[in-house]
């Protein structure tokens, strides 16, 4: 007797192939880096296709990256937070990258639109636009190689603060941004203050810039994991 058999041909590998082909795409439309506009200036945004958190990026310098209405910028693509900012979409994170012209109040009225909650990270000169971002009430703050005498200064009492995660080198030569500054901000902010320190990494040229230990040169993707993790705590 002919037994009958189920010849099984490559069909199903074929769905599974197109399947994974759909998913990656879908992933990557989601992901798709958009210039929107917050005021009279513009910000980059980049959303997963469903996110836990987002989280402001304020760039250091003179915060100045010629962002166009396309998505294009003409600067600061070195910094720690605009080279990394895609990097944050692996953990979930919405990310809003901000021109100079931004108000933070405004990015964070626009970013609870898309996800909450909201966090603000802001590196080196940067930070220095916490302080007056605070009245928007973001869910926290991430302050990476601040200025974080100036920060305190400018805040003036610690009950003012969020959640606050401070990120910094232990060998960080900007005069700016003293490795010694942390403690004294820490006894400052007290409980909602928490501390990352990072070491290693690599350090090349001018050390307040971003491929020196200030910049977290070879870091980035350690960095981007603390902060998504501080970001999304609770998620």
């Amino acid at each position: 007797m002919v037994r009958s058999q189920t010849v099984v041909g490559p069909r199903p590998m074929l769905w599974a192939i197109l399947a994974s082909a759909l998913v990656a795409l879908t992933s990557l439309s989601a992901a798709a880096e958009e210039a929107v506009k917050i005021g009279n200036s513009y910000a980059l945004l980049n959303k997963p296709a469903m996110p836990k958190a987002g989280v402001i990026l304020i760039p250091g310098g003179d915060g100045v990256m010629d962002i166009k209405p396309g998505g294009t910028f003409a600067a600061l693509g070195g910094n720690q937070l605009v080279r990394t900012r895609k990097d944050y979409l692996g953990h979930d994170v919405a990310t809003l990258t901000v021109d100079r012209g931004v108000s933070i109040t405004a990015a964070i009225a626009y970013m609870r639109t898309v996800v909450s909650p909201v966090m603000v990270v802001a590196t080196s000169r940067g930070s220095l636009k916490v302080p007056g971002a605070l009245a928007a009430k973001p869910d926290g703050i991430v302050l990476t190689a601040s200025f974080l005498s100036d920060v305190r200064s400018q805040i003036g009492l610690p009950g003012a603060l969020p959640r606050t995660l401070i990120v910094h080198h232990k060998q960080d030569g900007c005069r700016h941004t003293p490795p010694s500054g942390v403690e004294p901000f820490k006894a400052w902010g007290g409980t909602k203050v928490t501390v990352e320190w990072f070491d290693g990494g690599t350090n090349t040229g001018n050390a307040c810039k971003a491929r020196a230990y200030h910049g977290f040169n070879g870091l980035d993707s350690r960095v981007v994991a603390t902060v998504a993790k501080f970001a999304t705590v609770g998620k």
